[in-house]
């Protein structure tokens, strides 16, 4: 693969988690809650918090596809590296939806007062979305991992 394509990709992981991280400094101000406190309450709001701590696996999903674009950029995609990456990013996008869960039951059932349908259907959308992801990540975990099989057994017998 090109080195430009590799490039263009890493840009765009670059600044998906540029907005990401914006999104994560800036919609706390702007949430309806929010409106009269000082930055201090704002930010120790305990789910705030927790979206946070939920962000985590996002963005070190978003650290394992760069890296495997860099196996990719020194030929080294049959790697054993670039397989445990894909079962890193299947892993971080499996805890993705654990977390987007848990914070689903808490806002069913324990935020008194809200309407719960709005941010159910978009932890429902990101969920699926997350998940196919997921499954993208394991089906290529495999086929890589049969593809360094094959390659460690004919590098053996030549």
């Amino acid at each position: 693969m090109k080195q430009g394509s590799t490039l263009f990709l890493k840009v765009v992981l670059l600044l998906i988690a540029i907005g990401a991280l914006a999104g994560l400094l800036w919609f706390p101000q702007t949430e309806g809650r929010a409106a009269h406190l000082d930055l201090l309450s704002i930010y120790t709001d305990p789910f705030i918090i927790y979206g946070y701590i939920a962000s985590i696996p996002f963005f070190i999903g978003l650290y394992q596809a760069f890296k495997l674009l860099n196996f990719i950029d020194t030929n080294k995609a049959f790697s054993q590296g670039a397989v445990n990456t894909l079962k890193n990013m299947k892993f971080a996008s499996l805890s993705l939806i654990g977390f987007i869960a848990l914070a689903e039951v808490y806002i069913r059932f324990f935020a008194h007062g809200d309407d719960p349908a709005g941010p159910t259907a978009l932890g429902i959308i990101v969920s699926f979305a997350v998940a196919i992801i997921a499954t993208a990540a394991a089906v290529f975990q495999k086929i890589l991992q049969n593809a360094v099989d094959i390659k460690s057994e004919n590098d053996l017998t030549v």
